[in-house]
């Protein structure tokens, strides 16, 4: 996309993906550095590229993101959210999976510090809009 047409998200409505890995009940979840929603609990996941399939895009942004291989995945829910702090408006996709291989590590660590396990009815603050769209689908 040419620079002048602007920033999903940002100039105009993006189109992203979210990927719930679950392990033994817990959900794996990272902790933004960047908007939207920096210092927030959130989900893997990212923006579609254009050409990309979504599910694609999904398994791409985790193995990025964690260092995870991601095997099966499977569709959950599509979510808009518009987030006034940072005016940022994005439509996801969001998948989950119990289908991976290895253990996750800190792999972007100028985009998310820290990150865990943690059982959906003990999930960490501040969580992200994703996140908490995501939970509703998997209690």
């Amino acid at each position: 996309m040419n620079s002048d047409n602007g920033k999903p998200g940002i100039d105009f409505p993006g189109l992203g993906v979210g990927l719930a890995i679950m392990r033994d009940d817990k959900i794996l979840l990272y902790k933004r550095v960047k908007p939207p929603e920096a210092g927030h609990w959130n989900i893997v996941g990212g923006k579609v590229d254009h050409m990309e399939p979504a599910e694609q895009a999904a398994r791409r942004e985790a193995v990025e993101e964690t260092g995870l291989e991601i095997g099966a995945i499977e569709f959950v829910a599509m979510t808009e959210q518009i987030i006034a702090a940072d005016r940022q408006h994005w439509l996801s996709l969001l998948y989950v999976t119990r289908d991976f291989t290895g253990e996750p590590s800190l792999t972007e660590p100028d985009k998310l510090s820290d990150f865990g396990w943690f059982a959906l009815d003990a999930l960490p603050e501040p969580l992200s809009a994703f996140t908490r769209e995501i939970a509703r689908h998997l209690t």
